[in-house]
């Protein structure tokens, strides 16, 4: 009878052993794919130039990735989704129009033209970017 109580007794022990284990090992799993890291705030400017030469500068400070989800936040862009991203038709409430009149806004990164489009390029901290009325 001992002989059965004390095998009894280990079967238990192990047992509990083991879903403390599994216990553990879920907890330990479902943990790792919930934390995000916080979104970083950056600060970058925008220089405006409109058709007729003027230019208007705007500092900007934000947690989006994109330069164009945070212009399109902060309402100074606007535009349609083209097969190529966004095509930028609206800037600081000055519309052009190739069409009509022959002019774009042209984008510029740190005063280069830019090799990506507003919403396919990353923010990046004390960055200057250009929207410029060119045709």
């Amino acid at each position: 009878m001992r002989r059965f109580s004390m095998k009894s007794m280990l079967c238990l022990i192990g047992c509990m052993v083991l879903i403390a284990a599994m216990a553990l090992s879920f907890v330990g799993c479902s943990d790792a794919g919930t934390e995000t890291e916080p979104a970083q705030s950056v600060s970058f400017q925008v220089i405006v130039t409109d058709p007729d030469g003027n230019e208007t500068t705007f500092d900007y400070t934000t947690d989006k990735k994109t330069v164009g989800d945070a212009l399109l936040a902060e309402g100074l862009i606007a535009g349609e989704e083209g097969e190529y991203g966004l095509y930028v038709t609206t800037v600081n409430g000055i519309t052009l129009d190739w069409d009509a009149d022959q002019m774009y806004w042209a984008f510029y990164i740190d005063g280069e033209y830019a090799q990506t489009g507003i919403d396919l390029t990353d923010v990046t901290d004390g960055a200057v970017y250009s929207l410029v009325a060119e045709g």
